[in-house]
């Protein structure tokens, strides 16, 4: 038996297939959009509809933007002689949010996985390559430490290493507030590897 009329179900049952949203949150989502006034429910599906028709790939890193040239390749202050070569765009904000990185990125767009039928052709990497025409002194792999990030890095490394730019990998750990005697031996071998002089 069904618990709501077909409009409400069928809008759960949209919201339910975004990414991170189950029956529950989409349920909840639901009925609150249901109750907010048109007028908000109009700017949401407006923003919505604008961002599909007008976010694109920046035509230097490929991360998506609004704009030909993304902010952070715009920007004057970035040092364009250090690229780091991430996932996706989601990564890329995540190491914005430090504060710290004052470099451009590269973003793939995805990892090279022979599972799933991802090659080398599938990801932004002759777009990459392309890039390192010009004056670039380092490239940073901040792939993730999956199976696939790290294929994709090692991939990368090859390809990069023979035109003598510096090639290098983030180090990956321990995380922060973490138990040692919970964490897996190739996460605590990494950690050894990586370790820093204090």
């Amino acid at each position: 038996m069904e618990l709501y009329s077909g409009h409400i179900n069928k809008l759960i049952d949209e919201l339910s297939s975004l990414p991170g949203i189950g029956a529950k949150s989409a349920q909840r989502l639901a009925f609150h959009l249901i109750n907010m006034p048109k007028e908000r429910v109009n700017r949401l599906t407006r923003t919505i509809m604008e961002a599909k028709e007008n976010v694109r790939y920046c035509s230097e890193c490929y991360t998506l933007t609004d704009k030909e040239v993304c902010p952070i390749c715009s920007s004057a202050r970035r040092d364009r002689g250090t690229i780091m070569v991430v996932e996706n765009s989601r990564d890329l904000a995540a190491y914005e949010k430090t504060g710290k990185y004052e470099g451009v990125y590269h973003v793939l767009h995805g990892a090279i996985s022979p599972m799933l039928g991802i090659g080398p052709g599938d990801i932004k990497l002759k777009e990459l390559i392309k890039r390192l025409e010009g004056d670039v002194s380092e490239v940073i792999i901040a792939t993730n430490s999956s199976l696939e990030g790290e294929t994709t890095a090692m991939y990368i490394s090859k390809l990069i290493k023979p035109t003598g730019i510096k090639v290098t990998r983030i180090a990956s750990g321990v995380p922060v507030g973490g138990d040692l005697e919970y964490i897996d031996e190739v996460t605590l071998l990494r950690a050894l590897e990586g370790r820093t002089e204090l």
